[in-house]
C-alpha cells in the first residue's frame, strides 16, 4: 500500500486529505500516476487537469514526473509553491 497525500486545491478538488492504495503495476513514473488517477474519476480528473504543474514528492523529496516511483511509502501531490 501506498499513502497518497494531497495539498492546497489539489486537495480540495480531490476531496480527501490522504488515502491508501494499491498502485497498479503500470504505475511506474509521476506521469503514469498522474494519468492513471485521473480515470478515478471527475473530482480527481478535475484535480489534476494540469497535470504540468502538479508537484511531486515521493517519500518526501521532490521528483520530476518521469522520475521511477519505485516502492514508495507515500506519494504527496501538490500544486507550484511561493516563497514568503
Amino acid at each position: 500500500m501506498t499513502k497518497l497525500v494531497y495539498f492546497a486545491w489539489v486537495r480540495e478538488r480531490i476531496g480527501t486529505n490522504e488515502e491508501e492504495i494499491d498502485l497498479p503495476d503500470s504505475v511506474k513514473t509521476g506521469t503514469d500516476l498522474l494519468a492513471w488517477m485521473k480515470t478515478r474519476g471527475e473530482n480527481y480528473e478535475a484535480a489534476l487537469a494540469m497535470d504540468n504543474a502538479i508537484r511531486i514528492a515521493i517519500d518526501q523529496e521532490h521528483v520530476d514526473h518521469d522520475a521511477p516511483l519505485g516502492n514508495p511509502r507515500e506519494i504527496a501531490l501538490f500544486p507550484p509553491m511561493t516563497g514568503g
